[in-house]
């Protein structure tokens, strides 16, 4: 076991190609080192540092339709990302995250697969690969009825929960919704009260600059806090099916509970 971490920490391969090699190198590490270098396992150290910003976004909804899950896995380039190996790896660790709903990332990495761990295999698929590859977030929502909607092959991906049951297509025109016009909020209320007032501070300074008068700039800044919500917050958003409708006009007496947007 010693001799298996000092393997892992000079190769940065996982604990089962780290034995495999071991063992093939008759306890020798630096033959080890070797023999892992040769099948390119041991590259993925050297990519350590390398930003992984392509990848895909994964999604599922159970069959009662009241928990979703969404997934986000990295590469370095789009190629891998197509790769098949990538593509069951990331189908593989979207099914060990709706049978064990781990709490956090660290617990996702930790569960076992591939006669070790998430981790290790992800240092395997590196290696092999010849790119970083990473599991960057995960989210899972429960509500009465859930919806998923998969945008541009993947690369964005929206969770969407109702407080209504039997409501799939309005909780999918939703996530439609945020998929296409990304709001950070779900209402004016969650946006921070420091980041509203720095919007604030440059309106003020753009309307100064324009010359207007002192006394009706604070006029003008309602309708333009009023613009920012409609630009940040998901129910102040003009609905993408009839422009001449808010979001909130659409739900009737149904709450969003919680949406969740990942993109690449």
């Amino acid at each position: 076991m010693e001799n298996i971490k000092i393997l892992r920490e000079k190769t940065g391969a996982g604990m089962v190609d780290c034995k495999k090699a071991l063992d093939e190198a008759g306890g020798n590490i630096e033959m080890a080192a070797e023999i892992l270098r040769k099948k390119g396992i041991a590259k993925a150290a050297k990519r350590g540092e390398r930003d992984a910003t392509e990848g895909i976004v994964k999604l599922a909804v159970n069959e009662a339709g009241n928990e979703g899950y969404i997934l986000e896995v990295n590469s370095e380039t789009d190629f891998v990302a197509r790769n098949e190996k990538f593509q069951k790896f990331t189908d593989d660790l979207l099914s060990l995250l709706i049978a064990n709903k781990p709490e956090n990332l660290e617990a996702l990495l930790n569960l076992e697969y591939a006669e070790s761990n998430v981790n290790d295999a992800l240092g395997h698929l590196s290696g092999t690969i010849g790119e970083k590859i990473s599991v960057s977030r995960f989210a899972i929502v429960k509500g009465e009825t859930v919806a998923s909607y998969s945008h541009m092959g993947g690369r964005i991906g929206v969770l969407v929960a109702l407080d209504k049951a039997d409501k799939k297509d309005l909780a999918y025109d939703i996530a439609m919704q945020a998929a296409a016009s990304n709001p950070r909020y779900l209402e004016s209320s969650e946006v921070p009260a420091e980041e509203l007032e720095k919007e604030k501070e440059i309106y003020r300074e753009q309307l100064k600059n324009e010359g207007k008068p002192a006394e009706i700039v604070e006029k003008i800044l309602v309708g333009k806090v009023n613009k920012y919500y409609e630009d940040v917050c998901l129910l102040n958003q003009e609905y993408i099916k009839d422009d001449k409708k808010k979001v909130k006009d659409i739900l009737g007496d149904v709450k969003i509970e919680k949406f969740v947007r990942f993109s690449l």
